[in-house]
């Protein structure tokens, strides 16, 4: 590993302290490209307008046109996807919708996206307006299907359209051609929230209502946060904005229901709701249901007014997590035995790595690849038997890359090079899946392993850890482990991770995984861990860490979490 420290313009971070913001976050904003005090304004006023976002406007014509006809919400089964939908259906209920259900996929059973079936269940529910929330924008045959059955079809969606766009009524996505939104990055929860904000916007210049009478859409942001941060998508200004404004909101208490029992179930204190909360407590329990069991238990959670409701849905989910990182934990010890086996201890990995197992879980291989990916730095697959009926012959495979190797792009040479082993693929630079046959496995393997053999090198291929640094010894208080914790942080905006040479003065292991330091740092001792790392640091070891806080007797103390160490 070579931790290399980020650059901190220092014009950028002396305007920064000169308008007031504390010395420390300064620098870190600095070094995340923050030019100035005003892209750090969080106010709603700085969202970026919705008039910006191409294909709002008729999105409003269409829906208001709708709102006395049924309109039909389809889902997808991620965190994204979920909190979309419960964006879209109390959104239109507030802005007199007055039948409005939804549908999501199973994963297993429909796969992924609006398909002709999916289009078929809908039609049968009575509907006239299908709307998809964080899908649709690849769903060419399920939209035709659609609009063959008399359906209007609005696709809302920020995935990467493919090259043909389906044929909707209207498409609301920042990421198809033509549209000029700043913010490219925004989730589907996001691209929904702007929906509804032109919506409004519509319904006010109609007389409906003036702008003290109209429904307060800034409700919803506890949801729009959660999903954005759970779908780590990159947190520009605007999605900072966003998220930001929603955290606000839940540390006032000011939440749906559904989210103040996950933060209880997760055993966290909203009052302190952070950015980690969202992406390592709230976002898993909602997509464990996504990838063991039905999306429409977390949907449910998410839109019940019913507290008891809620919190029953939310001890559910808790569940079913538990029973997610048990067979997450399973997997990856067999998939670890998998790895080990490709290559000797002395040698190096090779260039990408595809693993499969009969007894893998569908619902969990992007998990398990993300963390074998992290174990050994390569472009990784791994691939589980399809559950779905008639489909036992193929492999649902789940990839995560390293920066340097575009994923959809290896796959999309792949498919070319070997004609029909991808039965479907699709995805973006770090995370893509695909479907194979398993009797075309090793071509696939072999056919990674070739680009991956062409486009890597040794420069790609070593681990990096950038860092904010050293940290000055008078900003190790809690008082400021909480300041920092209190912002935004996340993809494409990092949270705060300093470096220096550090003394050991003494270390053991604890849970027979876990190595716990005591550190000499600026010639004060400082407790530290690395969890999941077993392996013992010389005495001198220049370390990667990121602050954190705890309580012993009453007493808080700042501890050092490793990140990492340059051996």
């Amino acid at each position: 590993m070579k931790i290399i420290p980020r650059d901190i313009p220092p014009r950028a971070a002396w305007a920064l302290e000169q308008a007031g913001i504390h010395p420390l976050l300064a620098r870190l904003y600095a070094a995340r490209g923050v030019q100035g005090p005003d892209e750090l304004d969080d106010g709603l006023a700085r969202l970026l307008a919705p008039g910006g976002l191409l294909g709002t406007a008729a999105a409003a014509e269409l829906l208001a046109a709708h709102l006395d006809k049924r309109i039909c919400i389809v889902a997808d089964y991620d965190c994204d996807g979920a909190t979309a939908c419960a964006v879209a259906l109390r959104g239109l209920r507030l802005l007199g919708a007055r039948q409005v259900d939804y549908l999501v996929p199973d994963r297993v059973v429909d796969g992924y996206g609006l398909t002709p079936s999916i289009a078929r269940r809908v039609k049968e529910r009575g509907a006239d307006l299908l709307v998809t929330v964080d899908n649709g924008i690849a769903s060419v045959d399920g939209v035709e299907a659609a609009n063959a059955l008399g359906l209007a079809v609005l696709v809302t969606d920020h995935h990467l359209p493919g090259p043909v766009l389906p044929p909707a009524a209207v498409i609301v996505n920042p990421n198809q051609p033509g549209c000029g939104f700043d913010s490219k990055s925004v989730a589907g929860v996001g691209v929904m929230f702007y929906v509804l904000l032109a919506l409004r916007s519509l319904l006010r210049e109609r007389g409906a209502f003036d702008a003290a009478t109209q429904p307060r859409l800034d409700a919803l942001l506890p949801l729009v946060a959660l999903g954005t941060v759970a779908d780590v998508v990159k947190l520009d200004a605007n999605n900072r904005r966003l998220v930001a404004q929603g955290l606000r909101r839940i540390r006032a208490g000011a939440m749906q229901p559904g989210i103040a029992a996950l933060f209880e179930a997760a055993g966290r204190d909203s009052r302190h709701a952070t950015t980690f909360d969202f992406g390592f407590a709230l976002g898993p329990r909602i997509n464990a249901a996504g990838r063991l069991a039905d999306m429409t238990l977390g949907i449910e959670c998410l839109v019940t007014d019913d507290a008891a409701r809620a919190g029953e849905l939310a001890r559910q989910l808790d569940a079913i997590n538990r029973e997610r990182r048990e067979i997450e934990g399973d997997m990856r010890d067999q998939a670890m035995e998998i790895v080990d086996g490709l290559f000797d201890a002395d040698d190096e990995p090779p260039p990408a790595v595809t693993v499969f197992d009969p007894d893998f879980h569908e619902g969990v291989v992007g998990i398990v690849a993300s963390r074998i990916k992290d174990r050994l730095h390569r472009p990784t697959f791994v691939f589980a038997a399809s559950q779905a009926p008639g489909r036992e012959h193929e492999l649902k495979g789940s990839g995560r890359s390293i920066p340097g190797f575009h994923l959809r792009d290896a796959l999309d040479l792949v498919a070319k090079r070997h004609p029909g082993i991808l039965l479907r693929f699709g995805g973006h630079a770090m995370a893509a899946g695909c479907t194979v046959l398993e009797e075309h496995l090793d071509t696939f393997d072999e056919a990674m392993q070739q680009v991956a053999q062409e486009w890597l090198d040794a420069a790609t291929l070593l681990r990096r850890l950038h860092t904010d640094g050293p940290l000055a010894p008078e900003y190790r208080r809690p008082e400021l482990v909480d300041t920092l914790h209190a912002s935004v942080w996340g993809q494409g905006f990092a949270p705060p991770v300093f470096s220096e040479e550090v003394e050991i003065l003494s270390q053991r292991l604890v849970g027979e995984k876990h190595l716990s330091l005591k550190i000499r740092h600026q010639g004060q001792p400082v407790d530290g861990i690395w969890f999941g790392h077993t392996e013992p640091l010389p005495a001198r070891v220049l370390l990667a860490f990121r602050l954190d806080a705890d309580e012993w007797q009453g007493v808080r103390r700042v501890r050092f979490l490793v990140e990492g160490a340059e051996l």
